[in-house]
């Protein structure tokens, strides 16, 4: 079994920047993808974005590309999501998960989630 955690949520005004983090225990390798995905309120959970075990690959969704950035450090177990030039709607849950060794951008694809940590963005 693999546990997430997520970390580094908070308020920031629209146009600064966070940093999410997920610390990985149990069972963990480069045999993983890991990804982040949102929920807010009255709305379904969406992809944000994901990165192969080696990171070689990334995948983002169009409505964060150029402004997120996806990144993990295999050595500390931990998966990133720099988020900068936030917006409004940016405001949610964010959640990391895991999956074993291909890439994916839904949420039904993945096998271990994290408890989510809040971000708001204020206007």
């Amino acid at each position: 079994q693999v546990q997430l955690v997520e970390s580094g949520g908070g308020l920031v005004q629209a146009g600064g920047s966070l940093r999410l983090s997920c610390a990985a225990s149990g069972r963990t390798s480069s045999g993983y993808a890991m990804g982040w995905f949102r929920q807010a309120p009255g709305k379904e959970r969406e992809f944000v974005a994901a990165i192969t075990g080696s990171s070689s690959m990334r995948s983002y969704a169009d409505s964060v590309k150029g402004r997120f950035t996806i990144s993990r450090d295999n050595a500390k177990n931990t998966e990133y999501l720099q988020m900068n030039s936030l917006k409004p709607e940016d405001s949610a849950v964010y959640s990391c998960a895991a999956k074993f060794l291909v890439i994916g951008t839904k949420k039904d694809e993945y096998d271990y989630w994290g408890q989510g940590t809040q971000v708001t963005v204020s206007s």
